[in-house]
């Protein structure tokens, strides 16, 4: 079927692929962060919160986790940041399919990550010998996975962080917040993003036996899968334009 006669897809159904593609997104950065926690070093990838605090704890002269971990994991996530925001915004001026090329590198970052693994340890977790290299690329594809996120706008689903979704949807259960139009949307996003980063933690448990770079290069090999599957979906105008560009 060619491009121009596929079928468009109702508004309803885009939003209901938008919420998909974000949810799978969600659980990955999830069974990421719990990758890296368990066979890393103690040290988060994705959650930039808690590198922070942990962090302090180092600084403070407290807690099990060294000062440079954290310090790399930061450093690396707030530059993968930076070069998301600068990439991506001279594909989207371009109306290039933004979201696959940086879930691609993503993706392509994270198989890094886990060669390197492999590479330099073995098939077996590095929890007894961290590796700040690997962290620092973990970190850096975490890092430009949240601006994608922020870049994709799809409300209620940061895909790295819980806590705003979390409040978000017991302020719209309890009646504190007034029902609006979006109101059926937007709550299985909020509960999707929830129940996704537990769902991503189990997951990220249940492979860590992998060892550390085969685990990574499962996640790496489910991102560039979703990255492949929104561009042939917007080439047959099935996934709405705003998300993938």
């Amino acid at each position: 079927m060619s491009e121009e006669s596929a079928p468009r897809p109702s508004a309803e159904q885009r939003e209901r692929q938008r919420t998909v593609v974000m949810a799978t997104l969600t659980v990955l950065a999830g069974a990421a962060d719990a990758v890296s926690f368990l066979t890393m070093g103690h040290v988060f990838t994705a959650l930039a919160t808690g590198n922070v605090l942990f962090l302090s704890f180092a600084v403070a002269g407290e807690g099990q986790v060294p000062v440079a971990r954290p310090a790399i994991a930061l450093g690396a996530f707030v530059l993968g940041a930076l070069a998301g925001a600068l990439a991506t915004k001279g594909l989207v001026a371009h109306h290039r399919h933004w979201f696959a090329a940086a879930l691609a590198v993503e993706g392509a970052l994270l198989a890094l990550a886990g060669a390197t693994a492999l590479w330099r340890h073995g098939s077996g977790s590095l929890t007894d010998h961290p590796d700040n290299l690997v962290i620092a690329i973990v970190g850096f594809a975490m890092g430009l996975r949240a601006d994608t996120a922020l870049r994709a706008a799809v409300p209620g689903m940061p895909t790295l962080l819980v806590q705003v979704s979390l409040v978000r949807l017991i302020h719209g259960l309890s009646g504190a917040v007034p029902a609006t139009s979006e109101r059926h949307t937007i709550r299985p996003r909020l509960v999707a993003t929830v129940v996704g980063i537990f769902a991503g933690g189990a997951l990220g448990t249940l492979i860590t036996p992998w060892g550390t770079g085969r685990a990574l290069l499962a996640i790496a090999a489910a991102v560039l899968i979703i990255a492949a599957l929104n561009v042939i979906l917007v080439r047959y105008h099935r996934l709405t334009p705003e998300l993938i560009g």
